[in-house]
């Protein structure tokens, strides 16, 4: 698939050949620019696109076997999301209908790839059991900080007592 496919493919979705030209130049000519100046550029379910500098180093030249110096260079990369692997992997697990990544367009709930339950029911634990493990970590904490309370019951109440004799005088 090319650009002009990839239009194609776009253009029932968006109404129409020129949104959906539109839509993907703009795409990528955002994430150009931001891999460019040096941003990463992380799209949820498909991936990461990044800048990265490779080290000046000697090469060889194949025809003569004579070694050739290298200059360092900036290139970009990508590396692939979680869901999108699990999608190459197994196609089977693409839904019939609606997007294949991300959100879901409007009307199409449901339609998710059973990879990305699985992905987010697995993160949700892992949320839990977190939240779970801080919330004891920071109870055991302010039990150690707690000072031990310096008053009894008996204290409490005779204070009580004096506090309104006072006030009926």
């Amino acid at each position: 698939m090319n650009k002009a496919d990839l239009v194609t493919a776009i253009e029932t979705r968006l109404g129409g050949r020129k949104a959906a030209t539109d839509a993907v130049d703009a795409v990528l000519d955002v994430i150009i620019r931001e891999v460019a100046r040096g941003n990463k550029v992380t799209i949820t379910g498909f991936g990461t696109f990044e800048k990265v500098t490779r080290a000046a180093r000697t090469g060889r030249n194949p025809r003569t076997g004579e070694t050739v110096p290298i200059k360092k260079s900036a290139v970009p990369k990508f590396k692939p999301g979680t869901g999108f692997k699990a999608v190459v992997a197994k196609p089977s697990s693409l839904p019939k209908t609606g997007n294949a990544a991300g959100r879901a367009a409007a009307g199409t709930a449901g339609t998710a790839a059973p990879a990305k339950k699985a992905a987010a029911k697995k993160t949700a634990t892992k949320a839990a059991a977190k939240k779970t493990a801080t919330k004891a970590a920071a109870t055991k904490t302010a039990a150690k900080k707690a000072p031990a309370k310096k008053t009894t019951d008996a204290a409490t109440k005779t204070a009580a007592k004096k506090t309104t004799r006072a006030a009926k005088k």
